[in-house]
């Protein structure tokens, strides 16, 4: 009962949400910052909704005084909330083109700058990583990535796709890597406290200097480093 009792009240939020964020995109249209509200518009409340305890540390990727690429594990369409909770200033994402068409979110999505991809098109996929490389050298906006390129719910990281690691290759710019517990297949949305989640963001792995050829070598250790992160937060929770 507890469990549709909060599936009807999320669709209401993800409703009044996407109506208000959609309201901001209208007012600024592709600001930066868009991303950040929005994320907060649909993260603080469903948090509440669904009774999740979570806790942050980022204070790495808060203090990045320049543009970055941040990347995270993902686990669920429940990162819109959790991950929602933590996005920095003046951060977009990399989505889809077929984003656009969901009603709501996906105008809200376009309007608030973030890079959507037609992943079926290689040309014009090329063309959107060389406008973030743009956005990332000379707009002070840094850019938030899935680089396992699907949602996961195991413990392992799937294999990172090469994606974000050119582009912070290609601008120049430090990657932060942010690690979020396995939290997708224990939460218990039919009692009332829904789940202990945690986040933590790594110390940011320079590029300056690296090339193409330093790939291989740069998305293994960061995978490395966020697999072990990982591994940490669940038994952090395990022992609580």
């Amino acid at each position: 009962m507890l469990f549709l009792l909060r599936m009807l009240m999320m669709a209401v939020h993800f409703v009044l949400a996407g109506i208000l964020g959609l309201l901001l995109g209208i007012c600024r249209p592709f600001n930066p910052d868009n991303s950040r509200l929005c994320a907060r518009l649909y993260a603080l409340p469903a948090l509440c909704i669904l009774h999740l305890t979570l806790r942050a540390e980022v204070g790495s990727m808060l203090a990045q005084r320049q543009a970055c690429v941040i990347v995270a594990n993902h686990q669920s369409n429940y990162d819109l909330y959790v991950i929602g909770r933590v996005v920095p200033p003046r951060t977009v994402s990399i989505g889809k083109k077929s984003l656009k068409w969901i009603p709501l979110f996906g105008q809200l999505y376009w309007l608030a700058g973030n890079v959507l991809i037609d992943r079926g098109n290689a040309r014009r996929a090329k063309q959107a990583m060389l406008t973030t490389t743009e956005v990332l050298r000379h707009q002070d906006t840094s850019i938030w990535v899935f680089p396992e390129g699907t949602r996961n719910a195991g413990e392992e990281l799937l294999p990172f796709k090469k994606g974000a690691f050119q582009m912070a290759v290609a601008a120049g710019v430090p990657i932060v890597p942010v690690c979020v517990s396995n939290y997708a297949r224990h939460l218990r949305l039919n009692r009332w406290d829904g789940g202990k989640i945690l986040i933590r963001s790594l110390p940011a792995i320079p590029t300056a200097g690296l090339t193409q050829a330093d790939l291989p070598m740069l998305i293994a250790d960061c995978r490395s480093r966020m697999q072990r992160c990982i591994a940490a937060l669940d038994a952090e929770l395990a022992a609580a």
